[in-house]
């Protein structure tokens, strides 16, 4: 046998997910592997035809306390932590009739999936595992030695392993087996930490972690050059993560930024108001509309900017439908995500094999409290996600005219979408639609203006008589710091404006709308997205 192969003579096992293990103990005691296990492990093992050994009889003490000490014993973290080539080691386990563990196979309670689940604080508590990280990190140390398996993913490794030499693991199976067990631990401890700084209070808790599981390995990142990577949180929120993929090639770094970025803004109108439709390109909206169906939320958000609409991101708000389907089908699209998709949709996007198609089986919350960070050199910003919503009795009338009822469904409409709309953002709304769209400009007159000139376009293209701006409103995710935003936007013809206000300058700008004869309210609230 070679230096680095070690006989699996003993194992432990502990899971609370069952997938796989009945077959995994037969194939170590194929192996002449002594089986020891815990609880329910041990009961499913022995139902199987197994034979297994009681950790409680390796320890000399019962499980007590409703399971919560079981294997925090010496017998238990000897076999697992003493280094066979180490003479004090081996002394040390035959003084105390200490066995070693050659392979540990652990996983953890069901934490994450408690918490998501809605469950008491309580609940919570009683799935925070102790026992089981104690044991992966002492395995994990002592991987020279032993080899720790953390995911069922991992089992048919082992076994294979198994079969090739002869029963026994390689080291580089258990350095790799480690890392994935201290990548395992991390993640948990990470989300064990964020419940109990929110349990206790803690709006900036001193130390804060993030950890995810890697969902698939990417083509590359933003840019060819750039590796990449997709990580899951864990948390139930229906969206790119959680969806199922119908048809199409894998999703890339940037499908998966601009389809999350899609899917939020939609999920701003619930089914219950009626079928709404957002396209995304560059996680920027260039069309947002609500409609009759979804196929004619579709189509009015597309007449929004149907140049960037090419090779977009479509998000829907309710199952796509047949009809809706034969219209996207017009232009390419990279990507359409949605609740449901039936059975004439499917079949129409099956002749377009390179269009991938997300269904989630729900919405996304856009009020549910969750955080939000991003890296910076040396550290990481966190913050409260963006809930904030207006509705028209938040809104405060600074202008001399007050807006009309269709103007102030289309002010607060126009405002949710540019919360979703890269600072500075500027959206031109009329009809519960999208007719002109401004973002990521340094100046916000500038924002004003590439909207405008947008409507300019796409009035052109559709040959209608004047753009569509005229008549519509205006919605800033921030103050106008100067006049001359409203007044481009007067100029385009709105006859409603709904910013945040609060800068020097608010009284000069109400002037302008008042003699301009805009409407216009302000939020008191701000919707910067960087």
């Amino acid at each position: 046998m070679a230096d680095d192969l070690v006989r699996v003579r003993r194992a432990l096992l502990s899971v609370s997910d069952k997938s796989g293990l009945v077959d995994l103990g037969r194939r170590l005691d194929a192996h002449g592997v002594e089986l020891i296990s815990t609880g329910g492990t041990a009961r499913a093992l022995r139902e199987a035809g197994l034979g297994v050994r009681d950790v409680s009889d390796v320890t000399g003490f019962p499980e007590m306390m409703d399971g919560r000490v079981k294997t925090l014993h010496p017998m238990v973290h000897g076999g697992l932590l003493a280094q066979r080539s180490n003479p004090e080691h081996v002394r040390a386990m035959d003084e105390n009739g200490i066995v070693g563990i050659d392979l540990l196979v652990v996983n953890l309670y069901p934490f994450e999936e408690t918490v998501a689940s809605g469950a008491s604080a309580e609940d919570c508590i009683e799935n925070i595992d102790i026992g089981g990280p104690a044991m992966i990190r002492a395995a994990a140390k002592n991987h020279g030695d032993v080899a720790v398996v953390v995911d069922p993913a991992d089992y048919s490794a082992i076994t294979e392993e198994l079969e090739v030499n002869g029963g026994a693991t390689t080291a580089a199976l258990r350095k790799r087996l480690a890392a994935t067990a201290y990548a395992r631990t991390a993640v948990y401890d990470a989300a064990v930490s964020a419940w109990m700084a929110a349990y206790a209070g803690e709006e900036a808790p001193r130390r804060r972690a993030f950890g995810g599981l890697l969902s698939s390995t990417l083509r590359y990142g933003e840019n060819p050059h750039q590796l990449a990577a997709f990580y899951t949180d864990g948390s139930a929120r229906p969206g790119v993560a959680t969806a199922a993929q119908l048809q199409g090639k894998a999703l890339s770094y940037n499908n998966i930024n601009d389809t999350d970025a899609a899917f939020e803004l939609v999920a701003e109108f619930a089914p219950a108001d009626g079928p709404a439709c957002a396209i995304i390109k560059h996680a920027n909206p260039c069309g947002v509309a609500r409609g009759a169906t979804l196929e004619e939320a579709y189509r009015r958000a597309f007449d929004c900017d149907r140049v960037s609409a090419f090779g977009g991101i479509i998000a829907l708000n309710g199952t796509l439908d047949g009809a809706t389907a034969e219209a996207i089908s017009g232009i390419f699209t990279e990507v359409v995500i949605t609740p449901e998709a039936d059975d004439d949709a499917r079949a129409v996007f099956a002749a377009k094999p390179n269009l991938r198609l997300l269904v989630t089986g729900g919405l996304p919350d856009p009020a549910a409290p969750r955080l939000a960070w991003r890296q910076v050199a040396g550290g990481f910003l966190v913050q409260d996600h963006d809930t904030g919503r207006m509705m028209a009795e938040d809104l405060e009338v600074v202008t001399k005219k007050a807006p009309t009822e269709a103007e102030l469904a289309d002010l607060l409409f126009a405002f949710r979408v540019a919360k979703h709309v890269k600072s500075n953002a500027i959206v031109y709304a009329k009809g519960g639609a999208t007719v002109g769209i401004g973002a990521g400009q340094m100046s916000r007159v500038d924002s004003t203006r590439i909207a405008a000139r947008k409507a300019e376009d796409m009035a052109e293209a559709l040959g209608l008589d004047e753009p569509p701006t005229r008549g519509s409103v205006v919605a800033s995710d921030a103050f106008f710091p100067f006049a001359d935003g409203l007044l481009t936007a007067a100029a385009a013809g709105v006859t409603a404006a709904i910013q945040p206000g609060g800068s020097m300058r608010d009284e000069e700008v109400i002037a302008a709308a008042d003699e301009a004869g805009i409407a216009m309210v302000f939020t008191g609230m701000r919707h910067f997205r960087h």
